[in-house]
């Protein structure tokens, strides 16, 4: 390990010299652009390049970068909240490359601004990204969702976010956290929640919404939880563990990490996360399965998944939905067919879309 204790997340390296490596990496939210210097047992990082409120990439891994064969130039695409994907390329110096293509000029942003926030909590500092409401106006309060990545090992980064701004388009504040376990604060950060799924990370949040409620007008009263894949548990396990959210859309979640075990598909990163297997420490799965505490939920719960998802198995989608109808919660199931873990039919991802946007709205007053 040449970068021990480094407080940021690389995503993609080349080499530039035989002692010498060009780094893309998540910055608490942000992409960099830095150089490592290697000798003996360390990469020591140079003062970056540049700082991009971003996303990039080049086709390949994930903030990737194309470098020209003299290691002078570097191309990449990128977009933002505020600017749709272009191609961007030039010298490799201290200045960002400039675009070199128009193809997307005239697409603007139906939301509002957005702001990097952060907020400390436990000790740690964390950070996420605020899309404020289409036609803000500050002499109003709004309603909020908190939209909750998968991984839990990812990290939100500014870019063009399709389906993910659907929210503050309509006329919510989104919160987007990226809570401990996620990327961008370095190896300790990311490993923060092992053992711990649901807890910690959801006191991050919690905190955030905190901090966001200190600076704009948002109403506590009206929060909304959504997010798919890890996200989906949230959306299942937080309201077991809090009143505050009034309504949840859960995509492609998990709600029993002990059956759970046995019916996905890609088990292999369960272990190093619960410290054992299922079946040596059936304990710290149940501890963070939203099943057992199902009981405490009072939010009503749109939930959805695909038929063949083999990541986040239907089932699990099953037994909370059964659960919530069975207790009085106020909820709908909607499977999907043929589709897996990330949906390809155009069709049923306006579907999702479309009830999220109906569930929010009932149970969420719009802005007043």
């Amino acid at each position: 390990d040449l970068t021990s204790g480094i407080t940021v997340t690389p995503q993609w390296f080349a080499w530039t010299g035989k002692d010498s490596l060009l780094t893309s990496q998540n910055a608490r939210g942000k992409v960099q652009l830095a150089a490592y210097t290697v000798s003996g047992d360390r990469a020591r990082a140079q003062k970056p390049y540049f700082t991009l409120p971003a996303m990039i990439g080049a086709g390949g891994a994930v903030l990737s970068v194309s470098l020209s064969a003299d290691h002078k130039h570097v191309a990449w695409t990128q977009s933002s909240f505020e600017q749709a994907p272009e191609v961007h390329a030039g010298k490799l110096d201290h200045t960002p490359p400039a675009a070199v293509t128009t193809l997307n000029a005239a697409l603007k942003p139906s939301w509002g601004r957005a702001v990097s926030v952060e907020w400390s909590n436990e000790g740690r500092h964390v950070q996420g990204w605020l899309l404020y409401p289409a036609n803000y106006d500050p002499h109003k309060t709004y309603p909020m969702i908190v939209s909750v990545h998968g991984g839990p090992a990812w990290g939100v980064l500014s870019s063009w976010p399709g389906m993910g701004a659907m929210y503050a388009a309509t006329g919510y504040f989104e919160l987007m956290p990226n809570p401990r376990g996620s990327y961008g604060q370095g190896e300790a950060f990311v490993q923060a929640n092992r053992k711990d799924f649901g807890y910690g990370d959801l006191r991050d949040t919690l905190a955030g919404i905190d901090a966001v409620e200190k600076m704009a007008p948002v109403d506590d009263h009206r929060l909304g939880l959504t997010g798919w894949s890890y996200g989906g548990f949230m959306s299942m396990f937080a309201p077991t563990q809090t009143q505050r959210f009034r309504a949840a859309v859960a995509g492609a979640g998990l709600s029993d990490w002990q059956s759970y075990y046995g019916e996905n598909r890609i088990d292999q990163w369960m272990i190093p996360y619960f410290g054992a297997s299922l079946y040596d420490d059936p304990a710290a799965y149940a501890k963070s399965s939203a099943i057992n505490f199902v009981k405490n939920v009072k939010t009503p719960t749109l939930i959805v998944v695909g038929d063949r998802d083999e990541e986040c198995p239907a089932p699990q989608s099953f037994e909370y939905w059964h659960a919530l109808h069975t207790l009085g919660v106020p909820t709908e199931l909607v499977v999907y067919p043929d589709e897996g873990h990330h949906f390809e039919n155009p069709a049923h991802t306006r579907d999702v879309v479309q009830r999220s946007l109906a569930w929010f709205a009932k149970y969420l007053p719009a802005a007043n």
